[in-house]
């Protein structure tokens, strides 16, 4: 058995959706003292494991939320989507409209990156204005200068939310404004925050920048982690109206990155306060456990018709979990597929999910691929899966349902 230990199973023959239970035993967790549940002062926060999603920690994670500037973390997906794909090159320029001038820059009183009203400026640029001191004005080029307008722009940021799979999140604007129908939660920008460090980790450093220069004047970063000694490298912070003070923000200690999302802090301070402490708990309470390495088998597929009856199921990457350091808890594991498997099996199929709970909560779903090629079978193997099938369905049918 490989990494940190778990068991392996056969699958059993089950029709439509199968789903197999089995115990992760934790070689690594050994039995500690019972620690007092971890709390936080702020009205709505999650905490999760990048590698994984799994949640350390949540808390009303679901809850609607004004997502005030960290909506242009949003807005830099799609930019970054579109440098990714070709149709935006970082040195592209963009001009400043007067739509632009006013509602974002200086006279606003927002923040901004003072671009001068008719100028053009580089995608890159722009990025940086956004991303380092949360520009209004850049929000509003980008947006228009690739939609058309904001509204256009704002249009797509939702249909890519939910792309993503943010489902409670729905945007009006590229730069935060306030308006009642935009809104998101902190499970959703969590969920975004990782999306773009996987995805993106070639634009991802312009969030880390410790400040940003333009019409010559110098402008620090707004994220006030960067400062602190936690390994903090970005993301976004957000104020505006009645939302309180939030954050999406990432940190890394010893290879380990998590992902925090806080909303209705009443005052920076308290946004400042409570997410160092929130990150120094996470880090402080959890550690790595690899449960299989990437390639080992997990467990197995039923085949119907095949030149044999099962196929192993891998993982691609290693399936590892953050684990509290002292708990004698143990997880409970499902392998979910659709089944059985008709013949022939081509190997690297995606067919199955791994899932991994703690107590009620699930903390890690992840794909599975065949890890193997399933002929053809026999005639007379084929015949005798038949035979197994009908009979399973006569039992389903005239004695489960009785």
């Amino acid at each position: 058995m490989g990494g940190d230990g778990a068991l392996r199973i056969r699958l059993a023959r089950l029709p439509a959706l199968v789903l197999a239970a089995f115990a992760l035993t934790l070689l690594a967790v050994t039995p500690g003292r019972t620690e007092q549940p971890f709390s936080t002062s702020v009205p709505s926060a999650i905490l999760i494991d990048a590698d994984s999603g799994a949640v350390l920690f949540e808390k009303n994670a679901d809850s609607p939320q004004i997502p005030a500037s960290t909506a242009k973390i949003m807005t830099l997906e799609l930019i970054f989507e579109a440098l990714g794909n070709g149709h935006l090159k970082l040195t592209d320029t963009l001009n400043v409209s007067e739509n632009a001038w006013r509602t974002g820059g200086a006279m606003a009183r927002g923040s901004t990156m003072f671009a001068a009203l008719h100028s053009n400026v580089s995608i890159e640029d722009l990025i940086r204005g956004i991303a380092v001191v949360s520009a209004n004005d850049a929000s509003i080029v980008l947006a228009e200068g690739t939609a058309g307008s904001e509204g256009a722009f704002a249009t797509r940021m939702t249909e890519r939310a939910h792309e993503l799979g943010l489902a409670h999140s729905t945007f009006t604007n590229p730069w935060g404004q306030d308006d009642p129908d935009q809104r998101t939660t902190a499970r959703d920008m969590a969920t975004l925050a990782a999306y773009m460090i996987g995805t993106y980790p070639q634009y991802y450093h312009y969030f880390a920048e410790k400040d940003f220069t333009w019409n010559k004047i110098k402008q620090p970063n707004r994220n006030p982690l960067l400062e602190m000694d936690l390994g903090a490298d970005g993301l976004k912070t957000g104020n505006i109206g009645d939302s309180g003070y939030g954050i999406i923000a990432s940190a890394v200690q010893n290879g380990q990155r998590l992902i925090l999302a806080i909303y209705g802090a009443k005052t920076a301070k308290e946004r400042e306060t409570e997410a160092a402490r929130i990150f120094q708990w996470g880090f402080r309470s959890f550690a790595a456990k690899t449960l299989f390495k990437a390639g080992e088998v997990i467990g197995y597929a039923d085949v119907y018709g095949g030149s044999t009856g099962y196929v192993p199921l891998v993982s691609e990457k290693p399936v590892r979990l953050l684990i509290p350091r002292e708990s004698d808890e143990k997880l409970r594991g499902q392998i979910v597929y659709t089944g059985p498997l008709v013949a022939p099996v081509a190997s690297g199929r995606e067919i199955a999910q791994l899932r991994v709970f703690r107590g009620a909560s699930e903390i890690l779903d992840t794909p599975l691929k065949t890890a193997a090629n399933v002929g053809v079978g026999s005639l007379q193997r084929r015949a005798m899966d038949a035979g197994i099938e009908y009979t399973e369905e006569i039992f389903r049918k005239y004695v489960l349902k009785k």
